[in-house]
């Protein structure tokens, strides 16, 4: 081994060399979770804390609407429903670089490559900087045309674009460099630290949503709701800022400027699997602006239905990417470690909690969904509108779980192009068709079951394809054919 590995700190002006003995006890501490400690403990330690993050993210997701909806209108309501196909965008950027560069780190890790584990954290760090800076600038250039895209009218565009102010225009930065950072600290193991960083951001945003929207408080309305966001995720960008100061020399997480890299090897690999992820997410864009605007002809009680639902349905929603997304690390660095009986063990032991959690969840929102909707908003007609979305899109959660965990592993070992046809499948195959048809001969209310068709066909494709990786993997492992990352 080298007898001095530099590992640069968060200033780009900052780095100490670590000796020997030193980097040597930091390594072991990194590859114990990984290679060989109880694979129970392993993938729980990692999917844990990413569940929970997620569920808080949930938290801070259902906050804006909730508090919005306290109000007991409509239009605000409404406001924050609209805008939401534009705060899922960002994570397209998201996955475009922090999940590329964070699976690249990981099977690095495998493969002991810790000069690419520095390069392609570098990247993914300011590539999602710059993009977030683009994205705000673009949408504030064009925000007449995107708020008619998005579906506004005369009676909701200034509230959207009053709540968009803080979200997008300003906020866009800071909200996809925050979710970037915590799959950094992620992908090296330190799942508990990621999570921590986005909790704080998303609690934080929790406490504020009643001050400056209520009118008790500042009675900003939907516009406050954005102003929490925004602070919140500023702060959680400062912790993260923080945690790679203090670990500076004993983190893999660079962000020195100078390890900024553009070789072919970096940006294939990155995009390769960030690319099919962020296409995922635009589509999802695609298919949420469809939905929003095949429910705009039957007014704003009928979106803000569908927009609390759609929140209610990412509580499951979210843990299952929670599970997928925390045992990614695992996966990657066994993938390229050569160790498949481990990675498979690691992802059936994660699919299992994964499923059995989201039947439970399913199982009380079926039975019980006007009492969640009724949470949110009191409006009768909201309510009944509710109560029947939320059980069709709720019924898809369970076969969603298995589609995530499959995408997730042809993300943690480089196969991004499974990734971008599942992808393709859900969205424009079959959700986008499914949306109209149903919406044609079940007005409105089919809308909610669209999901559910899509995730019925590609959880059985998952099952498929998985099997057939995993028989591949093993014939791989056994003629040591692992090309590393």
């Amino acid at each position: 081994m080298i007898n001095k590995i530099k590992l640069m700190a968060p200033a780009p002006s900052r780095g100490r060399l670590l000796d020997g003995a030193d980097i040597l006890q930091e390594l072991n501490k990194k590859t114990y979770l990984f290679e060989e400690a109880p694979l129970g403990r392993a993938v729980l330690s990692l999917a844990i804390p990413t569940v929970l993050s997620s569920l808080v993210m949930v938290l801070y997701n259902l906050a804006d609407t909730y508090f919005v909806s306290l109000l007991n209108d409509s239009v605000q309501n409404s406001a924050v429903t609209l805008a939401a196909p534009v705060m899922l965008a960002f994570n397209a950027v998201n996955n475009l670089f922090g999940v590329g560069s964070s699976s690249l780190m990981s099977r690095s890790l495998g493969c002991k490559d810790y000069d690419t584990v520095a390069k392609s954290s570098a990247f993914g760090f300011y590539c999602s900087l710059f993009c977030g800076l683009l994205f705000s600038a673009l949408c504030t250039v064009f925000r007449s045309p995107l708020l008619t895209l998005l579906g506004t009218d005369a009676t909701t565009r200034a509230v959207t674009d009053a709540y968009m102010l803080w979200t997008v225009y300003l906020g866009a930065a800071p909200s996809i460099l925050n979710v970037v950072m915590a799959y950094l600290v992620r992908a090296e193991g330190s799942a508990l630290h990621a999570s921590v960083g986005t909790m704080t951001g998303c609690l934080l945003n929790v406490a504020l949503d009643p001050i400056f929207i209520m009118p008790w408080g500042l009675g900003m309305g939907a516009a406050g709701a954005g102003l929490a966001t925004f602070i919140s995720n500023c702060v959680a960008c400062c912790y993260f800022f923080i945690l790679l100061y203090v670990k500076r020399g004993r983190t893999f997480v660079c962000v020195n400027i100078k390890k900024l890299s553009f070789e072919g090897r970096i940006v294939r690999s990155v995009c390769g699997v960030g690319v099919p992820a962020a296409i995922q997410n635009l589509l999802n864009v695609t298919g949420m602006t469809i939905l929003n605007n095949l429910t705009k002809p039957f007014g704003a009680d009928a979106i803000a239905a569908m927009g609390i639902c759609q929140k209610l349905a990412q509580v499951p929603m979210y843990a299952s990417m929670g599970f997928s997304q925390g045992v990614m690390p695992l996966v990657s660095y066994n993938y390229s470690s050569g160790d498949s009986r481990r990675m498979k063990g690691a992802v059936r032991l994660a699919l299992t909690v994964s499923l059995s959690f989201m039947v439970v969840v399913t199982i009380l929102f079926c039975l019980f969904p006007a009492f969640f909707v009724r949470l949110f908003m009191k409006n009768g007609a909201v309510v009944e509108y509710g109560r029947r979305f939320l059980v069709g899109l709720i019924l898809a959660q369970p076969f969603m779980c298995i589609d995530f965990m499959a995408v997730g592993v042809f993300q943690a070992v480089g196969m991004g192009r499974y990734s971008l046809v599942f992808a393709i499948l859900r969205k424009i195959v079959l959700e986008i068709p499914a949306l109209l048809i149903l919406n044609a001969v079940f007005p409105l209310y089919g809308l909610a079951f669209a999901q559910l068709v899509a995730e019925l066909v590609l959880a059985a494709a998952a099952a498929v394809v998985l099997t057939r990786l995993f028989r591949r993997v093993e014939r791989r492992a056994a003629g040591d054919g692992f090309a590393g990352t």
